[in-house]
């Protein structure tokens, strides 16, 4: 069983057969032809309406894929049975990443601060770009936070886990 929630709006309870070819919707089944026409992109045909589906992007790790079906994208958060086995144990939040500070990973100066307080962020946004041993260094979020404060300035040297930024618990 997977629980699938699309655009945080709508959640489907889908088995899917170990072959693909059998496919259950919150306990129905359903009757789906598919053919993949190129890699990422699919004809379906479903009732007799036909249907183009593209795979815009998939994150393993995070289980969220983004397809856009005759033009309209969406996005859909997947769970399996062994997250709902983690949530029943109050483990939920274990394999998410949070997000407290960042700290200098090398001696250097701080070129570029490109976030301010209060600031949303996504992973891999970019943050600060540290100048170290001719390099600038572009440091990233490695995980989804919101900005408390920059814990530094422009032009300021600073040496190796030093407190560049600090995010919100």
């Amino acid at each position: 069983m997977i629980h699938a929630t699309v655009n945080q709006k709508a959640t489907f309870d889908l088995e899917i057969s170990d072959s693909g070819n059998q496919i259950s919707v919150n306990g129905a089944p359903v009757t789906i032809d598919r053919k993949e026409v190129e890699k990422g992109h699919f004809h379906l045909l479903k009732d007799n309406q036909s249907y183009n589906a593209e795979v815009i992007s998939l994150n393993k790790e995070e289980k969220t894929v983004v397809v856009k079906v005759n033009g309209q994208s969406f996005s859909v958060q997947l769970k399996d049975r062994f997250d709902d086995l983690l949530k029943s144990l109050g483990m939920e939040s274990t394999g998410a990443a949070k997000l407290k500070d960042i700290k200098a990973p090398m001696p250097g100066m701080v070129l570029q601060i490109l976030v301010e307080a209060d600031q949303e962020v996504e992973k891999d946004t970019p943050l600060i770009i540290l100048e170290a041993m001719k390099m600038e260094n572009v440091i990233k979020a490695p995980a989804a936070g919101k900005v408390k404060r920059v814990a530094t300035e422009k032009g300021i040297a600073v040496e190796k886990n030093a407190l560049l930024i600090e995010f919100h618990s």
